[in-house]
């Protein structure tokens, strides 16, 4: 089955009102993520925050759709990809401050304060733990709800 037929299928995850709203509500909260994220720098917020609201968006089509909807939009190992890429790409940026003489140096413009270019490279942090944090905490839900627990053999 494709994600199409996936999603309209009654027999799977909540009914057709709940699957409506949670497609218009998802759309929204991760605008509102990203939003946190960008501007995470000048209002309180940042990677972190906006890492778990877009967390919630993917959770929110999981808990609607059910887990086979939500695994074909973003899979476990995906979840595990964009989590490594996160760290990966924090790390890089804390070394490529060192070409400036130490872990983590501001190596970009500061721009104008208040402004949303004014952080240097606060932004990109952001972007980058949010990453992290979002497909990390995706991962998790993931485990402790879709594969459910192991039954043993005593149990049957």
């Amino acid at each position: 089955m494709d994600l199409k037929e996936l999603s309209r299928d009654e027999s799977r995850g909540m009914t057709l009102i709940v699957k409506t709203i949670s497609r218009l509500i998802m759309s929204f909260v991760i605008l509102f993520g990203c939003f946190i994220i960008i501007y995470g720098h000048i209002t309180p917020g940042g990677g972190f925050a906006g890492g778990i609201i877009l967390t919630i968006a993917y959770v929110l089509l999981l808990l609607a759709f059910g887990g086979k909807v939500a695994m074909a939009k973003l899979s476990n190992f995906w979840a595990s990809m964009w989590d490594n890429i996160g760290a990966l790409s924090f790390v890089v940026i804390g070394f490529l401050g060192m070409t400036g003489g130490y872990f983590f140096l501001n190596f970009l413009d500061h721009g104008s304060p208040g402004h949303l270019v004014s952080a240097g490279m606060i932004p990109l942090c952001n972007i980058f733990i949010a990453l992290k944090v979002g497909a990390a905490l995706y991962a998790i839900f993931i485990g402790l709800s879709v594969y459910g627990r192991i039954v043993t053999e005593e149990e049957k």
